[in-house]
C-alpha cells in the first residue's frame, strides 16, 4: 500500500492554518485548563516528549499529513487518558464515537472513559495474553500504575499515512523502555510479575480514523498483536505467577509463594 507522500501536499495541509489546534500541536489539549482532569490538572508529558525526539524514526515535515494525525492522535490519547468529563474532550465527537480493536466490538467513549485506554486496548481472550494480563481484573487506575511503572515513557509516532481525510488509514509505532517490574493480574487471578530487562519493546500497527468536518475523531479501528508487547517484555518466559488470596493490588500482604514462569 502506498503512503501519502509528504513532497505532494494535500488540501489539508495547505490549510495548516484553519486546521483545529490539536491537530498542529502534539500538546494541544494540555493547555485546556478549565477541564475537568484525572488528577485536578493536565498531566506532564515532557519526559515522553523528549524520549520520542531523542528516539523517533521518522521526520515528519510541520503541515504534513503524517504530521497532523500524528498530533491528533497524540492529543486524543491525552484527552482519553486524563480528561473526565466527554463534554471536555474536543478531539472526538463523543456523540458518535466508537473504538474498537482487531475486528471486535466496537466500544463507546463511555466505555473507554471508565475502563481507561489500555484497558479497551488490550482485550481478554487469547492464552498469551491472559497469562500475563486481565483487563477485567485491572481498573482504570491499575492499568496506568502497571504500564507507567514498566515503561516511564512510552512514545507513539505515525510511520506512515496511506488515505486522506474524512477516512485516515495509517501505520504507527508504539515503544519504550523496559524500566520498572511489571505487576498486573492475569486471566487466572494470579499476580504476574516480570523483572525488567532495560530493554526495548517495539510495537507497530494500523489504524484508520474516520473524521468529521471539524477534524475530530467519530470513530478508530485499530489492528495490532497485543500479545507481542508480552512477548518482548517477556522473551525468556521468566515471570512468575503469585496465587493471590486478597487483593494484588493493594498488596495487602496475602500473597503464597511464586510458583514458577508464566509459559
Amino acid at each position: 500500500m502506498k503512503s501519502v507522500e509528504e513532497t505532494n501536499p494535500t488540501p489539508i495541509e495547505q490549510e495548516t492554518v484553519m486546521l483545529p489546534d490539536y491537530m498542529t500541536d502534539p500538546n494541544a489539549v494540555l493547555k485546556d485548563v478549565d477541564a475537568k482532569w484525572r488528577y485536578n490538572q493536565p498531566p506532564d508529558y515532557s519526559k515522553t516528549r523528549k524520549y520520542y525526539s531523542e528516539t523517533k524514526s521518522k521526520n515528519h515535515a510541520a503541515g504534513s499529513l503524517p504530521h497532523l494525525v500524528e498530533n491528533l492522535v497524540k492529543n486524543w490519547e491525552i484527552e482519553a487518558s486524563f480528561k473526565t468529563q466527554l463534554s471536555d474532550w474536543r478531539t472526538v465527537d463523543f456523540s458518535q464515537y466508537s473504538f474498537a480493536i482487531n475486528d471486535g466490538e466496537p466500544v463507546s467513549a463511555e466505555h473507554m472513559l471508565r475502563v481507561g485506554t489500555y484497558n479497551a486496548i488490550i482485550q481478554p481472550g487469547r492464552r498469551r495474553r491472559s497469562s500475563y494480563y486481565d483487563p477485567t481484573a485491572m481498573d482504570f487506575g491499575a492499568s496506568h500504575k502497571t504500564f507507567k511503572r514498566m515503561m516511564p515513557t512510552f512514545a507513539w509516532e505515525v510511520l506512515e499515512v496511506y488515505t486522506e481525510p474524512p477516512v485516515v488509514a495509517f501505520k504507527w509505532r508504539h515503544w519504550g523502555e523496559f524500566k520498572g517490574e511489571y505487576s498486573a493480574v492475569n486471566g487466572a487471578g494470579e499476580n504476574v510479575r516480570v523483572a525488567p530487562h532495560n530493554g526495548l519493546i517495539d510495537i507497530t500497527g494500523v489504524t484508520v480514523a474516520y473524521l468529521n468536518e471539524k477534524m475530530q475523531v467519530t470513530k478508530l479501528k485499530t489492528w495490532f498483536d497485543s500479545d507481542e508487547m508480552f512477548r518482548q517484555m517477556d522473551p525468556d518466559g521468566q515471570a512468575v505467577r503469585i496465587p493471590m488470596t486478597g487483593c494484588p493490588i493493594a498488596g495487602d500482604g496475602n500473597e503464597s509463594v511464586a510458583t514458577g514462569p508464566v509459559k
